[in-house]
């Protein structure tokens, strides 16, 4: 099956984009459907599960999130993630967050996934890690950087509470994250 874009441009540009397109793509009956569509690009992103080993922690963030006020949440709980800046390595990326927003150095990270997270209106994917740390990796004062006008506070959330406090989460990231290490890291 094959897909064709055309007169593919940006409508809007600020922070980030939304661009418009005509589309034809084959159809599972053998026909072809053209449409117009619309695309959010908002570049890829990264996210990790960080586990602390001293405390047997997941460590998170809270942080303010103007989207969610829609709903009358504004503040959420999240796992360290962050923007991919042009041509860098999602692995540096997501160590560079994780000492932004929480002021941990990150020795390694593993990749669990790579996904979508909004496929139907968004191009962004998300590379989704996991990794552990020592309380000794603080190193820095996290918090994010005040130059983008982030206030993140760090929250440590004991393995054994995960399972319950699961369903009081609002970020679908966080959430995959958390079902991942219930499924596979369970056992620290």
């Amino acid at each position: 099956m094959k897909y064709y874009i055309e007169n593919e441009k940006v409508v809007f540009n600020d922070h980030y984009q939304m661009v418009k397109a005509t589309v034809t793509y084959d159809t599972y009956s053998n026909t072809k459907i053209t449409a117009k569509r619309f695309a959010f690009e908002r570049g890829d992103s990264v996210a990790i599960v960080l586990f602390e080993k001293e405390t047997k922690s997941l460590l998170l963030t809270n942080q303010f999130r103007y989207p969610t006020c829609k709903n009358n949440d504004g503040w959420i709980v999240e796992i360290p993630a962050g923007s991919l800046e042009e041509n860098e390595n999602p692995q540096d990326c997501v160590k560079r967050e994780v000492m932004e927003e929480l002021g941990y150095k990150v020795a390694s990270a593993k990749l669990i996934n790579t996904f979508y997270t909004s496929p139907g209106g968004a191009t962004e994917r998300v590379f989704l890690f996991y990794g552990e740390v020592s309380k000794n990796d603080k190193i820095e004062k996290g918090g994010g950087k005040a130059d983008e006008n982030e206030d993140i506070q760090l929250v440590k959330i004991p393995v054994s509470e995960i399972a319950i406090k699961i369903q009081e989460f609002k970020d679908a990231k966080t959430i995959l994250g958390l079902q991942w290490y219930l499924l596979h890291q369970n056992n620290n």
